[in-house]
């Protein structure tokens, strides 16, 4: 199967590492950092959302509108807008990207972060809402008569969109996280479904749970997986652990100047956050901080684990293999995001895009292979069957 790479559109050029150097929306450095993706071999870029942060749609739009073929993962959260508006806005971005458009729904794993725009719903009241919420967006890029509806968080009469998508029959749905609620919601509506960085055996475990879950709610298909690294690559294995090692002390450096819980997703220093997939990566660095061929923790460590930031170090071969494993295990999306954003960008692609791509193909074609001898195999069997006959 095809193998995608997701990286990252921010709008500002700061990261865990380093404080922003431009404003929080830059029109340049915007389309700089798209254009270092789309030259060099990336599928499609992320629009983050979190409170306060640049309206990831409006960026969106203003990147399909500058760009041809880089495709676009906008994430969005239930509490902002009414679904039947936010269907007509992803219709009309889906029209202006020309059928580039995947939306990431996100359910909020931060009390606190949620409450700055003024959802104060329980974690489990919220997985409710998303679930509710997909559905509507579903119906409303799709239906072309007048629908109502009546749930638990939405009610309305008698809607139908003029806009329609030009995907069809509509645009793709991801969704993420590592709770059971989280497998559920996702395993029932997603077309994606998104993990962090784990060692490959956790990961291969949580894939069966979303598979379980989609099979629990009468689907015949699975979502495909996506997982989310922070590769630190260098000609050399000693110079790619020297960098890291650089990199984790960056990013204590200024996580310590920061404000707490400034970011979305962030907790003070010593808190434990609130999300299962923070729990989870934080206790797999408790227990070690390497793992498998390339998996490394003390970043997740030094960030609180707020949101992908488990690392693959090494070599562009070394991490090429590593990500590999996990493209064997199932999972066909292989998401990245360096801790310089233009230049790991450029050099991720460079130099571990073709590599994977390359052996994705051998292992397409050595199943191809296999695969018309075993036909050709029972083709020859049923013909001396029937000779004997």
């Amino acid at each position: 199967m095809p193998v995608e790479f997701l990286g990252i559109a921010a709008t500002g050029d700061g990261s865990e590492t380093t404080a922003r150097t431009t404003a929080a929306f830059d029109r340049d450095y915007t389309l700089r950092l798209a254009r270092a993706h789309e030259d060099h071999g990336w599928d499609r870029v992320l629009f983050a959302y979190a409170a306060g942060a640049p309206e990831p749609a409006a960026a969106a739009a203003f990147l399909a509108s500058h760009l041809d073929r880089l495709q676009i993962l906008l994430a969005h959260r239930p509490n902002v807008s009414y679904p039947t508006f936010a269907a007509k806005t992803f219709a009309t971005l889906d029209r202006i990207s020309d059928g580039r458009l995947t939306v990431h729904f996100i359910t909020g794993g931060n009390d606190h972060e949620q409450q700055r725009e003024g959802d104060f719903l329980t974690k489990d009241q919220r997985y409710e809402r998303t679930r509710e919420y997909i559905g509507i967006v579903k119906k409303a890029w799709t239906s072309r008569e007048p629908f109502d509806h009546e749930g638990p968080h939405y009610r309305f009469n008698d809607f139908v969109s003029d806009v329609f998508p030009v995907q069809q029959p509509r645009p793709a749905v991801s969704f993420g996280g590592s709770s059971d609620a989280a497998y559920a919601a996702g395993g029932a509506e997603a077309d994606i479904y998104c993990l962090w960085g784990e060692p490959l055996a956790r990961t291969a475990e949580q894939i069966e749970r979303v598979k379980e879950a989609a099979r629990a709610a009468g689907r015949t298909d699975v979502p495909r997986i996506q997982v989310a690294f922070r590769p630190i690559i260098a000609p050399t294995e000693e110079l790619a652990w020297e960098k890291a090692h650089r990199t984790v002390a960056a990013i204590r450096a200024r996580r310590g100047a920061e404000r707490p819980g400034a970011g979305p997703g962030a907790v003070a220093p010593g808190a434990a956050p609130e999300n299962t997939g923070s729990q989870r990566l934080l206790e797999i660095a408790e227990a070690g901080e390497r793992y498998d061929r390339a998996l490394w923790t003390p970043t997740a460590a030094a960030t609180g684990a707020a949101g992908n930031s488990n690392a693959l170090v090494g070599t562009p071969e070394t991490v090429a293999q590593a990500l590999l494993d996990y493209y064997d295990l199932g999972v066909d999306i292989l998401s990245a995001r360096g801790y310089h954003l233009l230049d790991d960008a450029i050099d991720f692609g460079r130099y571990v895009i073709p590599i994977v791509r390359e052996e994705v193909a051998k292992r397409d074609a050595a199943k191809a292979g296999a695969s018309a001898k075993a036909s050709q195999a029972e083709r020859d069997r049923h013909q001396l069957i029937a000779v004997q006959a």
